[in-house]
């Protein structure tokens, strides 16, 4: 369809109000005005002779069409505004990299990105976003995700960037409250911090197969939080051995049951599926592989 070729500027209000979530933040992102990115759409539905946006004063969601639309269109633009990743691939690597990791993750390698892969490669721009919530790669544009543990979002390519060690930890404190553990019916008896989303505490695996499913009166959703309630003696706690080793040498944490040999969890690098990952994205994604290689993961 020719007229459509030429709704580069329909194509990209309409992909960036999706991601953005709004027409003036999709605006903001373009370097222009809410009035262009909405006149933009409104020109390519008129063309396609179909309704994107379901709009209101209040409400701005898409269609059924445009649902169908932004799927296919959203993964054109993106290798199309990759498609340079080719050229500067024989050159200096350059471009921007929109990035996703867990909390601890990121504070554990921050040092490095910053010491090590940014003066490497001064033309690539960074926006990293540390979170544990399990972002939407698609519809938040993310290049990279980084997650700990399996993925159960569709459309998405998946590389294994290393295995990392499970602890369950308490502190000095809670272990005088508490006594000594030495089995695995002493742990079911614990207050356990636990890890929850959307109000479901996560079981903790165990070599044999079985799930311990944890009481406790504290839930979070973040490692970052866990350790510290762990470490405040709030209960015991099941966390990434690498983000809290320093705790255990340091005598703020006591590993339980250090004879049990806990299942290790995968950490991934995702991204949608159907995309080449672009140059500087691989660049990004082997060094975090490297560091995590380097701190024994």
């Amino acid at each position: 369809m020719q007229g459509l070729l030429n709704e580069t500027a329909g194509l990209l209000a309409f992909v960036r109000t999706v991601q953005a979530g709004s027409f003036s933040a999709a605006a903001k992102s373009l370097g222009t005005t809410p009035s262009f990115v909405s006149k933009s759409i409104s020109r390519l539905e008129r063309l396609l002779g179909a309704t994107l946006f379901r709009r209101s004063t209040r409400l701005l969601a898409m269609t059924p069409e445009g649902e169908a639309f932004y799927a296919k269109i959203a993964p054109l633009l993106h290798d199309i505004e990759s498609a340079a990743d080719v050229v500067r691939s024989h050159r200096e690597p350059a471009g921007h990299l929109r990035v996703s990791m867990p909390t601890e993750l990121g504070r554990m390698i921050l040092e490095h990105i910053v010491e090590e892969f940014m003066p490497r490669y001064p033309a690539i721009s960074l926006d990293i976003g540390m979170t544990d919530r399990a972002v939407d790669v698609l519809r938040e544009n993310y290049d990279v995700v980084f997650r700990v543990g399996g993925t159960a979002q569709d459309g998405l390519m998946c590389r294994t960037l290393a295995h990392l060690d499970m602890v369950i930890v308490a502190s000095p404190s809670f272990l005088d409250r508490h006594g000594k553990i030495d089995s695995v019916d002493r742990l079911e008896e614990l207050p356990f911090v636990r890890y929850a989303t959307s109000g479901r505490p996560y079981p903790v695996p165990l070599p044999d197969g079985r799930e311990l499913r944890p009481k406790g009166r504290l839930d979070l959703d973040s490692a970052t939080a866990i350790r510290d309630a762990a470490v405040a003696g709030v209960g015991a706690a099941y966390l990434i051995k690498p983000i809290v080793e320093a705790d255990i040498d340091g005598g703020l944490l006591v590993e339980l049951l250090p004879q049990m040999a806990l299942q290790t969890v995968p950490l991934q690098a995702l991204h949608a599926s159907g995309r080449m990952p672009s140059f500087r994205q691989q660049l990004f994604t082997d060094f975090v592989a490297s560091v995590m290689a380097k701190s024994g993961a």
